[in-house]
């Protein structure tokens, strides 16, 4: 059955052709398994709650008949406004206007947030970008540029909110344009295209621009929500979409509600949050969590960006997903918000998720990749300009909480996880906290970062270990948990180049000596992994240990081995004191720039006219196995991997050269 929605009749009708329904949700109260709606060119104000699912034979479908034409929006006009005094306007919004949920008297809040300024989940828009939030109406006066901006010059547009009896007050500054006849919008819903019970499965959300919406903040022990969302299902498609100015995140494959471990390190305090965060987990197995029932979701072909926390969220409902040919950027450029969770992508047990072919820049962060990367791989992306507004505000208390950005972060994890064949030149291209990582076939322009550290969890004076999950391979079930070793890495076949460094950063070096969280390293290549042991070495400790009645020992808790071949290494870069097979190039000056021409990101880079040839072939057999879960590098569906196949999709064969290119 296919039922056709256009906002633009007078009179809603029966959902067919000749007579379409007026909303979308007309059309979601009765479409079931293999219905098609679809929905025609115009603006829907409205949060559409699919009230059925599809089976994987049978989805349903929600299509945008002209592509991104069809717009799902989370706010309403308002251009109700009083100029009260020079560029000072004020809105009066009764309260019922809001209903049930009123963004301007819900303030973000959720564990890992860090409430540095006071933040409503509400926002208000002028020409389509959400102003700046302001503590006072002094500050709606006199605004001031807000240097953490990446758009400082925007910065200067700025609204408060009180509330007033029954009423609520906004006051917005903005500058030279008359909100009376301008385009000015404010958040009202929560959501937009997001079931409101779990277990709606096998939905397609095709074509569909998706926007403003007053979303929560969604840390890993919340239920976690976004503009778009399966809400704790099986098998969603969201393809070919725009998605932007959600107040927090975008599209979420988070988790469930747990009434009684939501927020619970925020609300209780009495817990600590990594407890509560494996609380969560151990209680999703007991509710039923599995690969049966949860995720294996499609986010494709989508522009992601201009999102307040992340592009994409989720923690344990978005295993063994694929996200792929994806252009995030653009998110937390406001820096209004700040904490953990914050990123292109973040992602808690992204288990067999493959994330492919995507282009992330201008996040701080671009992807995020939070306990239990467990069969994960990260491949043909590009990744760049993930890191602190340029020449802004870089100063050492701004950093505590997101660091000094990078293009990929792994923390805590026990692997297997899988970097291979892609562009990252940002200033720091990986941040690894973790172990049980195969970085093969990559061009990293950044540093590795906070190696051999950012395991523990801030205590001031006790140790305080994170001890984090490891599951069944290509399952959820769990195995076990373990604190992370460190060590356990494989770097195969990158190219390694040292950029200059940023002026700005210069006055940072060595002033993270004692920080658990940041180590403020800038220097390119696998130096930090100096004084490692080789596999050999390692195994050498294990020599003549007969268990019980041995001397006392650390072998057990050491840091694991760094295996290592054919890399190399450009502009100063530096291998590590136990590098085997690799190559330093001393003779040649290499630049590798990515610029935006005329709409399109193009690389410049010479560094492929001087790389040696004849590395090996790699294949999982070469990577072995990560050592806590004890698992392969390999496909999702155990099979392996040989990387025979580079950024581009061309195939590799005699002469294998280092990097990311065939």
């Amino acid at each position: 059955m296919t039922y056709y929605v256009d906002c633009k009749v007078d009179v809603t009708g029966n959902g067919s052709k000749e007579s379409p329904f007026k909303t979308i949700q007309e059309a979601a109260e009765i479409a079931t398994s293999g219905d098609e709606v679809l929905v025609a060119e115009g603006i829907y104000r409205e949060y559409v709650d699919p009230k059925n699912a599809g089976t994987e034979d049978a989805r349903i479908t929600y299509r945008s008949e002209k592509p991104l034409g069809a717009v799902i929006t989370g706010a309403e006009p308002l251009n109700d406004w009083e100029e009260v005094e020079p560029h000072v306007w004020k809105a009066c919004i009764p309260n019922e206007f809001f209903g049930d949920y009123n963004p301007f008297n819900t303030l973000v809040a959720g564990d890992w947030f860090v409430a540095f300024i006071t933040a409503h989940t509400g926002d208000v828009f002028l020409n389509d970008k959400s102003m700046y939030e302001v503590l006072s109406l002094d500050e709606v006066r006199n605004p001031e540029i807000n240097l953490r901006s990446w758009d400082k010059d925007f910065t200067v547009y700025v609204w408060y909110t009180e509330q007033e009896g029954d009423s609520t007050i906004i006051y917005a500054n903005f500058q030279d344009t008359d909100p009376r006849t301008a385009k000015v919008e404010i958040d009202v819903r929560e959501n937009c295209f997001y079931p409101s019970k779990e277990g709606v499965g096998y939905i397609t959300l095709d074509g569909f621009t998706v926007c403003k919406a007053a979303t929560q903040w969604a840390p890993p022990t919340a239920y976690q929500e976004g503009m778009i969302g399966p809400h704790w299902s099986k098998g969603w498609i969201i393809e070919n979409c725009e998605v932007y100015e959600s107040k927090c995140s975008g599209i979420s494959l988070g988790k469930y509600l747990q009434p009684d471990n939501d927020n619970k390190w925020l609300k209780w305090k009495y817990k600590d949050g990594t407890q509560t965060e494996r609380d969560c987990i151990c209680q999703a197995q007991l509710d039923g969590w599995s690969k049966e029932t949860i995720g294996s979701h499609i986010i494709r072909n989508c522009n992601i960006h201009d999102c307040g926390q992340t592009g994409i969220v989720g923690h344990l409902g978005g295993v063994f997903s694929i996200i792929e040919n994806n252009h995030i950027h653009h998110i937390n450029n406001k820096q209004n918000l700040a904490g953990a969770e914050i990123g292109g992508i973040k992602m808690h047990a992204a288990i067999d998720v493959i994330i492919r072919n995507n282009h992330f820049h201008h996040c701080t962060r671009g992807l995020w990749l939070d306990w239990q990367a467990q069969g994960t791989r990260v491949t043909q992306n590009i990744f760049h300009d993930n890191n602190n507004p340029y020449d802004y505000l870089i100063r050492k208390e701004s950093m505590q909480n997101l660091g000094l950005g990078e293009d990929i972060f792994i923390e805590v994890s026990h692997g297997p996880t899988l970097i291979d064949n892609n562009l990252l030149l940002s200033d720091r291209s990986l941040k690894v906290p973790t172990q049980g990582v195969a970085v093969v076939h990559n061009l990293l322009a950044g540093a590795l970062t906070t190696v051999g550290r950012g395991v523990d969890n801030g205590a001031k004076t006790m140790k305080s270990t994170r001890y984090t999950p490891y599951h069944v391979p290509h399952r959820t079930e769990v195995v076990g948990f373990m604190s992370i070793l460190h060590g356990d890495m494989r770097f195969y076949n990158n190219i390694f180049v040292q950029k200059p460094l940023r002026k700005v950063y210069e006055g940072l070096l060595g002033s993270f000596a004692d920080n658990e969280w940041e180590d403020g390293n800038f220097t390119v290549g696998t130096v930090p992994y100096s004084g490692y042991m080789t596999e050999e070495q390692w195994k050498a400790e294990f020599e003549g240990y007969c268990g019980m009645g041995s001397e006392p020992s650390d072998r057990y808790y050491m840091p694991l081995p760094v295996w290592t071949g054919g890399n190399v290494y450009f502009n100063g870069a530096k291998p590590a004191d136990i590098e085997q097979d690799y190559t330093v190039d001393t003779e040649h000056e290499v630049y590798v720039d990515m610029k935006e021409e005329d709409g399109e990101w193009k690389l410049s880079t010479n560094v492929r006219d001087f790389l040696p040839k004849g590395v090996s072939m790699i294949t999982s057999d070469t990577l072995g196995m990560a050592f806590e879960p004890e698992q392969r590098f390999e496909n999702p569906d155990g099979s392996d991997i040989i990387f025979d196949t580079d950024i581009d999709g061309a195939k590799r064969s005699g002469d294998v050269t280092p990097g990311p290119w065939a």
